[in-house]
């Protein structure tokens, strides 16, 4: 007789090594104005790990609030995967708050660290001096940060 339940919990965790598993040559792909950059799968997972790992480096434990202010990219992805594997927490920040709204949301969920687009510090900046409880800023791309202050860059 075959059992029709699964054998085990459906978590981000085992979504994340079957993905790995089962579809490691597949392609992400990220839209760059002119064209697309592409990884595997397998190239997302490895990268999600070195993403987790960083961030226990920063003092991020299990129910630690890490917030993503990002658009669609393939490191928005591998954040997806690295920060609820990792038993923190995944906090989607949303690009189409007004200033007060996103600084409020950021305070009350006493995000620790945040993952920003370099394209999307200018509208990060206008809060960053009323976040009380951010310690890293991680920038995704090599644009000018300086607005937000000390950053580490997501590469």
């Amino acid at each position: 007789m075959q059992s029709t339940m699964q054998d085990h919990a459906l978590t981000i965790n085992h979504i994340f090594e079957h993905s790995r598993r089962v579809h490691a040559t597949s392609q992400v792909l990220t839209y760059m104005g002119e064209g697309c950059r592409r990884a595997s799968y397998a190239e997302v997972g490895d990268r999600a790990e070195r993403l987790a790992a960083a961030l226990k480096r920063l003092g991020v434990a299990a129910g630690d609030r890490v917030g993503t202010f990002c658009s669609n990219t393939q490191e928005h992805l591998e954040a997806y995967f690295a920060i609820p594997c990792m038993g923190a927490v995944l906090h989607t920040l949303n690009l189409r708050l007004f200033p007060e709204q996103l600084s409020y949301v950021i305070n009350h969920a006493e995000d620790r660290v945040i993952i920003v687009d370099d394209t999307l510090v200018p509208l990060l900046a206008r809060v960053a001096p009323e976040l009380k409880s951010v310690q890293h800023y991680i920038v995704v791309g090599d644009g000018d940060a300086s607005a937000i202050g000390e950053v580490l860059r997501y590469d």
